[in-house]
This record gives C-alpha cells, sequence and structure tokens, in this order.
C-alpha cells in the first residue's frame, strides 16, 4: 500500500511540474531524464512542488497532523491507527522522495550555476537546499550530509553526520549565501511558483531561513538568545516584510493555491489528491482530534469552522467501540465526530508569515523586549486569521464595557516561560492545515502544548468531564508503548538502514530524541 502511495506521490510532483509547465518543456527528450535537460530553470519548478508536496504529503502530512493531535484515526476505519499507537514508522517515502527529487535537482542547478556572473539559480539552489537538509535532519536526526548525493564520485555509502555538526554546517552555508550580492541576478520569474522570480524576497527568505535554524537551538548549551535578538533586529526590515502580507510584505514562502489545479490528477495539493485522487482517505480515515477541537470550541475560536465540518473531536488513539464516554446513550465509535476541510485552492507553506513572526516575538520575549513580543505575536496572530479569510481580530482584543469578555488569545505578557507558552499555543494552531511537519517540530523544540497524565481508558466519563483543554492526552492505546511519552522523531529510513554499510543500528522506536531535543518534558 505504501508503494503505491509513493508512486501516488512522484506522480504528482512530476505531472504538476512539467504538465504545467508544457510550453517550455516541448524539447525531443524525456523530460523525467533531468540529466539531459541543459538548463536550471527547468529543474526550479519541479524542486520547489517536491519539496512542497513531501511537507504536506504522505508521512510528513499525515503523521504531524496525528502526532500533534490536530486528527485522529476514524473508528471505522485503521489506515493510520499505527501513528496513532506510536507503532515504529521510518517515513521511507518521503526520505527517497526528498532525496531522489528535489535534493538532486537543487545539487544539479548549483553546480550547473555557481561560476555564473548571475547568480539568482544558484542563490535559490543553495536556499532551498539549506532549507530540506533542516527539515532532514530536525526529523531523523543524525543522517548522511556531507558525503550525501555524492554517488557519482563513487560514495555508495555515505557516512552519518551528527546533527549539531549538520546544523553547524547549515549556519555557514546561510551566512555565506547572504555575502552573495544579488543586485545584477535575476531569474525567469516564469519558472518560479513561490516568488514569480522576485530576487528581493528570496534574499528575505534566507533572512527568516537563518532566523529559523537560530531558534531551533533554544534549548541547547550554546544557544544564545542576545544574539540571536541582536541578528534579528538588525534585519528586521527584511525579516518582517518577507512575513507580512498584511503590510504589502511577501507573506511567507508557499506554494499558491491558484497554482493547483483540483479537477486533474497529479495536480491538486497533495492532501486533495489524497482525497479527491479516489483513495477518501480524508474523509474515510481522519476526524478531529478532541485536544484542538475542544480548544477551539471551548475559546471560540473562529478557525475551528474553517478547519473543521463540526465541532466534536474524539479521544486521540482510542478505538473502543464499546464505549460512551459523554454518556449520551451512543457509543463513541457512533458519535458524528468533525472531519477535516480542505479547500482545492489552498495554499502550501515553505515557512509561514505566522511562523517568522512568532518566531521574532520568542527572540523578543527571551531577550525581555516584551513590547516587541507582544507586537510580533499580534501580528503572527493576525496572518493565521487573515490565512483562514477571517476580518475580526477579537481572539487577542481586550473587551469594552463592564460586561465584555477579553479574546482568549489576548497577550498576558508575564514571564519569560509564558510569553514562550502562549506564542507556542497560537503557533499550534496556525500550523494546522498548513505546516504539519512544522508543528510537531516545534511541540518537540517548545513542549507545548504540555502533556496532561490523565488516563483516558482507567475512566472515560471522567476524563471526558475533566478534558485537560489546551494539554495533549497520551494515545489511548499507545499508552504503554512509549512508556507514556510523545513521538520525538521517526525511525532512521529503511533505504539508509538496509542499503548503506555505514549506517548505524536502527532506533528503538520512535520516541528516540534528536539532539536539539532538550526541554525538560514528553
Amino acid at each position: 500500500m505504501k508503494r503505491n502511495i509513493f508512486i501516488i506521490s512522484l506522480s504528482a510532483v512530476l505531472l504538476f511540474a512539467f504538465g504545467g509547465c508544457s510550453d517550455y518543456l516541448d524539447v525531443n527528450h524525456d523530460p523525467v531524464a533531468l540529466e539531459e535537460i541543459p538548463d536550471a530553470k527547468v529543474l526550479l519548478p519541479a524542486a520547489e512542488v517536491g519539496i512542497a508536496n513531501n511537507l504536506m504529503g504522505w508521512h510528513f502530512g499525515f503523521s504531524g497532523a496525528f502526532w500533534v493531535e490536530y486528527w485522529t484515526q476514524n473508528y471505522s476505519a485503521s489506515q493510520f491507527k499505527s501513528l496513532c499507537e506510536y507503532l515504529p514508522t521510518d517515513f521511507n517515502t518521503a526520505y527517497q522522495s526528498l532525496m531522489s527529487q528535489p535534493m538532486a535537482d537543487l545539487k544539479r542547478m548549483k553546480s550547473d550555476t555557481e561560476g555564473d556572473e548571475n547568480k539568482g539559480y544558484y542563490f535559490i539552489a543553495e536556499a532551498l537546499s539549506i532549507f530540506t537538509w533542516q527539515v532532514i535532519t530536525d526529523l531523523w536526526g543524525d543522517m548522511p550530509y556531507t558525503e550525501a548525493l555524492r554517488a557519482e564520485e563513487g560514495l555508495y555509502h555515505p557516512k552519518q553526520d551528527q546533527g549539531q555538526d549538520i546544523y553547524a554546517d547549515l549556519l555557514r552555508r546561510v551566512d555565506e549565501l547572504l555575502t552573495i550580492d544579488l543586485s545584477e541576478s535575476s531569474i525567469d520569474g516564469h519558472y518560479d511558483y513561490i516568488f514569480d522570480g522576485e530576487m528581493e524576497a528570496w534574499w528575505y527568505f534566507a533572512h527568516a531561513l537563518k532566523l529559523k535554524l537560530m531558534l531551533r537551538l533554544s534549548e541547547t548549551p550554546g544557544f544564545d538568545a542576545n544574539a540571536l535578538y541582536d541578528y534579528i533586529f538588525s534585519h528586521e526590515d527584511e525579516i518582517f516584510y518577507f512575513a507580512s502580507s498584511l503590510y504589502g510584505g511577501y507573506g511567507g514562502a508557499r506554494i499558491p493555491g491558484r497554482i493547483w489545479d483540483d479537477t486533474m490528477e497529479g495536480k491538486r495539493h497533495p492532501m486533495r489528491e489524497f482525497q479527491a485522487g479516489g483513495a477518501n482517505y480524508l474523509s474515510q480515515n481522519v476526524i478531529g482530534c478532541k485536544t484542538l477541537v475542544d480548544y477551539l470550541k471551548i475559546n471560540g475560536d473562529p478557525r475551528l469552522a474553517t478547519l473543521f465540518s463540526g465541532n466534536e473531536g474524539a479521544f486521540f488513539g482510542d478505538f473502543d467501540s464499546k464505549a460512551d464516554s459523554d454518556e449520551d446513550g451512543t457509543p463513541d465509535d457512533k458519535e458524528d465526530y468533525c472531519t477535516v476541510r480542505f479547500a482545492g485552492d489552498m495554499d502550501l507553506f515553505l515557512l509561514s508569515s505566522w511562523e517568522v513572526l512568532f518566531a521574532v516575538a520568542e527572540v523578543a520575549a527571551r531577550a525581555g523586549d516584551m513590547d516587541n513580543a507582544q507586537w510580533y505575536y499580534e501580528q503572527a496572530v493576525m496572518e493565521s486569521l487573515e490565512q483562514h479569510g477571517i476580518a475580526s481580530t477579537a481572539i487577542i482584543e481586550a473587551a469594552e464595557g463592564e460586561d465584555g469578555q477579553d479574546g482568549y488569545a489576548l497577550w498576558q505578557g508575564g514571564s519569560v516561560e509564558a510569553c514562550i507558552k502562549q506564542i507556542a499555543m497560537q503557533k499550534w494552531i496556525a500550523h494546522c492545515n498548513y505546516q504539519h511537519i512544522e508543528a510537531f517540530l516545534e511541540r518537540n523544540r517548545t513542549k507545548y502544548p504540555s502533556v496532561s497524565e490523565i488516563d483516558i481508558r482507567a475512566d472515560r466519563p471522567a476524563a471526558n468531564l475533566n478534558f485537560p483543554t489546551g494539554s495533549l492526552t497520551i494515545s489511548v492505546n499507545g499508552r504503554t508503548i512509549l512508556n507514556g511519552n510523545l513521538p520525538a522523531s521517526p525511525l532512521y529510513p529503511e533505504v539508509y538502514i538496509t542499503r548503506n554499510n555505514n549506517a548505524p543500528s536502527q532506533k528503538p522506536n520512535v520516541g528516540q530524541k534528536v539532539w536539539w531535543d532538550q526541554k525538560a518534558g514528553k
């Protein structure tokens, strides 16, 4: 089954990238034989969509959503039970897809343009390469890096690099990238789905990427909050203009929804492909998780209506068909749970506006600059609401009049840790339907939402009445698998473990943390 999904996903990338650009790929050779294409620009759209399709594809899109408890498995189906029960999974097809297509394409783009006076294509390829390597090492931890993608040199068994060494080199690479003068560089915008050839936007993207790399290390011993603050606010204009859509900026880096064709197989948003492509994975397998649904519902968050059809969520990883948690006479498996909503013209983000603005807010809070922390936090929430088509900002506003009630997401201030929690909780919501694997990684870093120790199986009615709103729960059926902990990283990909003589022993389970995941908590 998973092999079929891999074929579907890869076909979607190729059909979209090449079918959607047939006017400039009408040449007398096989368009899939990328080594025969002489111009780096024709590799760019396939690389961009290849990365994006994986970010919200089979492994990252579904696993991220389950592991941060946006979604849970429908009682009547079983496709994703293994994710809900924390069983071993390696994200093998995602790794193969990334390495064989976009990463190989980006390397080819760099090698073909490295000596060019026009640095446009080289800059973009390097920026996207750094971005994708961060995703890879953030997920799997120690991985082949310095010797990866070098089979043409006879390196068929690349050595494994430590995650902290990979990070050090990625930071070196982004710093080197930012020394490039792009004033005389350009690309053909017809080939660039993300920024339509705007080199200024790619320059800003690199600054935001450096922010993301630096902040991910916030719980490691070498993290310097003041140094990061100084960097951010010495490049505030670039970072803010990259992120803000409300003030005329770029609104982050995305594959815009207008690119997808929801009527044609292989050209849909990847989540729509898994639904409308015939398998009906969303409607038959996925329901809203009580963890997120209740948090939105109790707090009157208007994004509930755009994320889900309905407003009742199920306990995470619970498939007891005989239970009646709310004691209303309807068994849990017969309740009318909400289903997820994905429009055919959904944007797909690499770096979102809210992600960057929340990051700046956190950096400011860590440095004690609470005025900027509040301002950037509010901008981030407004960007998320804007993305959902919601004009009201009541959730972050103070009520007027004696009988008024403040919005639940109103900035509270307080200690640095309290600010980090508030920022993280809103980021968790904002990422839903847009950046699932990023939501998983950020929850691992900040440990928010925190985890409740409530044992749902011990007394479901009591758990239902006292559900810890705004906290994650341990899977009902997977509670013992990780000794009461949450997943932290997938296993090493099978293709790496079985085909590389330098591969390490396999991880014991999906609970093994990567090196930067050092904050106390589950």
